[in-house]
């Protein structure tokens, strides 16, 4: 039975599932958009969305020390990668200060070839376009 059992596995032990998580984050974090099937990109998008709010709150205050206290708290489900967390807080929080939430979108591409597993992009809204 599956009473009360959330979040998505991905058929994959915990340890896995958290480098996957991890992964996702940073690729989409300094690329602004990844390529990957529906089930993973639902399953990072969540918790990106997460980090970009704390870095929002955080700014918002103005205070210092809550300024700190937020990039502690994203360094550390950034695993302190000291890069991620400055991209986050100078460039994404100041680009969705105003927006109250949905910082992503995906974008069907529809089945992959090999094993026709629904492939998205998954990117940030209002991002710079080349």
């Amino acid at each position: 039975m599956r009473h009360r059992v959330v979040g998505k596995h991905l058929g994959r032990d915990t340890d896995h599932r958290k480098a996957l998580r991890f992964n996702l984050t940073r690729s989409l974090i300094m690329q602004e958009r990844i390529k990957t099937t529906k089930a993973k990109a639902q399953f990072v998008e969540a918790h990106v969305e997460k980090l970009i709010t704390i870095a929002k709150r955080a700014l918002a205050t103005g205070d210092p020390n809550k300024g700190v206290h937020a990039r502690r708290i994203v360094g550390s489900r950034l695993r302190n990668d000291r890069e991620l967390v400055q991209k986050v807080f100078d460039t994404l929080a100041p680009r969705y200060a105003e927006r109250p939430g949905g910082y992503t979108r995906l974008l069907k591409l529809g089945p992959r070839a090999g094993d026709a597993a629904d492939m998205v992009f998954l990117e940030f809204v209002d991002r710079p376009t080349e």
